[in-house]
């Protein structure tokens, strides 16, 4: 116990010492090593995926789940999006610097300056990738990052920091902005945790359990990227083949991830007309449904939903469907079950897509438009830190911006107070 605190706490001040020296590196020096970066995964393609087999070949022992091991896995294709990642926050403006001024009567010019937050530490779970998107963000914006992933993806995370750090050492950028706990004990993050003189923001991504105990044991400040159970609301004044692709893509495309719909809710005046035909689409691609006691009336070979089906996040090719009365019952049943994360209403009524928009509380809503686009990439951030479902400090994708904070510059003139 006694290496385990002394390794996090050296982590952590070196970090602290990194992040003083990344405050002030050009943005050119920044964006060089992303790019040495994406170079250094293409070069160490093989040594990544046979590091990250390691990794496959312990969760298949462990018995993970099909969700886990997939986004457990690294191949070529998923290397090639991490290089793509690395070369768009390249590209994209640095907010470090910011500043808006303005002139007090008194000639004082006040100035508000986006500056790093400092030192960020990542508890994550499964996906090797949060290496890269933590690495890419933090750095771009100018901070220091502390990660730890999860135990079963110890041998990726490490390879990966191995390939990003050497491309920091290229470029200029100190080594230790970038560090992965080599720990895998769970001491780990409670020390890691309790280092407010050195961290200055936590950032969560995992399952309920994991944000649970992040959040009761953390003595600094923490972003949440929870539980996604999102939605999609078939209005009766829908468009229906638009809402069968809709429905499709937002479940089927890829049902692993946070922003996979969980819950299919139908206005009941277009339900004997719809469900039959999504249904069959979605069963043939291997989607258990599991529907309320309306849409068993309308197909009697489904599973008849229970009440906990309308809170899992199923993260699996796995469906409840309600018919609801109206838009008024669709957005009550959001606002009891949802994670706050995404929801989607199809319909052709404009006022009804603003009345959902205004009354639906997640961090993105969506009108005739798949759940699965709530992501940092496809926002145009160049990536994501993890799709917050809090209100502060940010809200949904966290991109650059949010990895930084302000402060007020004051010029003046031998102003003194009266």
């Amino acid at each position: 116990m006694e290496n385990i605190t002394a390794t996090i706490e050296a982590m952590a001040q070196k970090a602290q010492h990194a992040a003083q020296v990344m405050a002030s590196i050009s943005t050119q020096v920044k964006n060089q090593a992303l790019e040495v970066m994406a170079q250094g995964l293409q070069a160490h393609q093989d040594y990544i995926l046979a590091e990250n087999q390691k990794d496959l070949e312990r969760g298949v022992e462990a018995k993970l789940s099909t969700a886990m091991l997939d986004r457990l896995r690294l191949t070529p294709a998923r290397l090639a999006e991490m290089r793509a990642i690395l070369h768009e926050v390249a590209a994209l403006p640095d907010p470090v610097g910011e500043t808006r001024m303005w002139k007090r009567p008194n000639n004082l010019q006040i100035g508000l300056m986006r500056v790093p937050i400092g030192v960020i530490g990542i508890i994550y779970e499964s996906r090797p990738n949060v290496t890269v998107d933590a690495a890419a963000l933090c750095l771009k914006a100018g901070n220091a990052v502390i990660l730890r992933g999860g135990s079963e993806a110890i041998h990726s995370n490490l390879a990966l920091q191995k390939v990003l750090t050497e491309a920091c050492r290229q470029t200029g950028l100190p080594e230790e902005a970038l560090q992965v706990v080599p720990i895998t004990d769970r001491a780990a993050i409670f020390h890691l945790l309790s280092l407010d003189q050195y961290i200055d923001l936590i950032v969560a991504r995992g399952g309920e359990g994991l944000i649970r105990t992040v959040t009761e044991h953390s003595r600094i400040p923490v972003i949440k990227h929870d539980r996604g159970l999102c939605h999609t609301y078939v209005d009766s004044e829908a468009d229906l083949e638009m809402a069968l692709k809709i429905v499709y893509n937002a479940k089927v495309q890829r049902p692993s991830v946070c922003n996979a719909m969980e819950t299919l809710l139908v206005h009941e005046e277009i339900a004997e007309k719809f469900l039959p035909a999504c249904i069959a689409q979605l069963e043939e691609a291997g989607v258990e449904v599991r529907g309320c006691e309306r849409t068993c009336q309308i197909l009697p070979r489904l599973t008849p939903a229970t009440a906990a089906d309308w809170d899992t996040e199923y993260l699996d090719l796995i469906l409840s469907v309600r018919v609801v009365p109206d838009m008024q019952e669709a957005i009550a049943h959001i606002a009891r079950h949802g994670s706050k994360l995404s929801e989607a209403i199809v319909t052709n009524n404009y006022q009804k897509a603003r009345e959902f928009l205004a009354r639906v509380d997640a961090a993105a809503v969506y009108v005739n438009a798949s759940t699965r686009f709530t992501d940092g990439h496809q926002f145009g951030l160049g990536t994501e830190l993890g799709i917050s479902t809090q209100k502060l400090h940010v809200r949904g994708p966290m991109g650059l911006e949010h990895l930084t904070s302000t402060k007020y510059i004051v010029f003046g003139e031998g102003q003194i107070r009266e």
